[in-house]
């Protein structure tokens, strides 16, 4: 009997230890697009530099102040945001970022939709929304 017990214990051990990490499977999180216009050492380059750009958000870490001007699930949209702002002159760097907050994910993938038949000025009026989507949803938490 204690044998049986000494045996289980060590399957189940060895069984349950190849799958510790269950916090994979149930992280619902999602990596996105975020197109980033620069980032800046001190608030008055940040004004100076970012005055004409519009819609942005502005999320200081580390003694830094990064701009994004769009976030988006597709790697088309990104790239025609970052078509329109070279156009303007910017030079807009795209990153990968992972997000967990799926009511967020779920927003930037609607507007998506409209993303890929929208017209320039109308880009900019869903990235100003999703922008501020993220403000609200996301940085202020």
């Amino acid at each position: 009997m204690l044998g049986a017990v000494i045996l289980g214990t060590i399957s189940g051990k060895i069984l349950f230890s190849k799958y510790e990490d269950t916090s994979l499977v149930f992280n619902e999180g999602r990596s996105l697009y975020f197109l980033q216009e620069g980032v800046y050492s001190s608030k008055e380059n940040l004004d100076k530099n970012t005055k004409d750009i519009s819609p942005k958000i502005v999320i200081p870490k580390d003694n830094n102040y990064y701009v994004y001007v769009g976030i988006t699930s597709s790697l088309d949209n990104a790239l025609k945001i970052k078509k329109y702002y070279k156009d303007k002159g910017y030079t807009i760097y795209q990153k990968q970022i992972r997000v967990n907050n799926i009511e967020f994910i779920n927003n930037v993938e609607q507007f998506d939709v409209l993303v890929e038949s929208a017209t320039d000025s109308d880009i900019l009026k869903i990235e100003e929304v999703v922008l501020s989507n993220y403000d609200d949803l996301i940085a202020k938490n």
